[in-house]
């Protein structure tokens, strides 16, 4: 007697060991009895009943997952290998488990062949240049494809490009003469900057001649700080009506010799 009340309170245990449940904080269960689907268990403390019901525990946190380099030709033909990172997670656990056999490996194969369609479609310049607009387009492509799973994408970020080596030697040579191009016009500018303010100045002097006469003099003390210099100033009168005389007899001289 005492030998099957033994049997029946272990075999009770066991029954209540088996029905116990406990869901972590970031899981949710999914039971299924007789193979059917009954319902989604929150986290905490759970019970099923033993042998006919079976839970199975989905992770709800958002996974990292990384797609390997993809070789890929671009619209203008340039073969690249383009690696990616792929941020998603479960928010819908039934979808998740019931709909496709394993969620993980199917978004992975998704990410991949996404990556070498869009990038296959974009050109080089685009892809360096404008990283975040293909980053949302895979986004937005991938998170599509996974929907019916119950699996959002929430981040897609394009990690690295390899170029070919021929191809970085022609990009370094694009950006040097670049810079090149920009350092002669900026030369360009400064001396049309120059001869612009010399020009009014030059003006401005025409008009003024007293502005003129203090500039021969600026010049004079400014020749005179040098020792070894010996200056015979002039008047600036003089120096104008020499000028004009060499200009006559030069003039005189041109016309006897035509």
């Amino acid at each position: 007697m005492w030998f099957i009340i033994s049997v029946v309170a272990i075999i009770a245990l066991v029954l209540v060991w088996l029905a116990i449940r406990v869901i972590w904080q970031y899981e949710h269960g999914i039971v299924f009895r007789f193979g059917r689907l009954v319902g989604v268990r929150n986290p905490g403390f759970n019970l099923i009943w033993p042998i006919i019901d079976r839970m199975i525990k989905v992770d709800m946190r958002v996974i990292t997952m990384v797609v390997e380099p993809q070789e890929v030709i671009t619209k203008d033909n340039v073969t690249i290998k383009v690696d990616a990172v792929v941020y998603f997670q479960v928010v819908t656990p039934a979808s998740a488990v019931v709909k496709v056999l394993d969620y993980i490996r199917a978004t992975s194969q998704i990410a991949q062949t996404t990556l070498r369609s869009v990038l296959g479609q974009s050109e080089l310049d685009e892809l360096l240049a404008h990283r975040e607009e293909i980053n949302q387009r895979l986004r937005t492509i991938i998170d599509e494809q996974t929907e019916p799973w119950g699996v959002k994408v929430t981040l897609v970020e394009v990690k690295d490009v390899q170029l070919p080596e021929t191809m970085q030697r022609a990009m370094a040579k694009q950006a040097e003469a670049e810079r090149e191009k920009r350092a002669k016009i900026i030369h360009a500018q400064g001396e049309y900057q120059a001869a612009q303010t010399l020009a009014e100045a030059a003006a401005i002097m025409t008009r003024e001649p007293a502005a003129l006469q203090l500039r021969y003099m600026q010049t004079l003390t400014e020749m005179a700080g040098e020792k070894n210099s010996t200056i015979i100033p002039l008047p600036i009168d003089i120096l104008g009506s020499l000028i004009e005389k060499f200009q006559s007899g030069k003039a005189s001289l041109d016309k006897v010799l035509s």
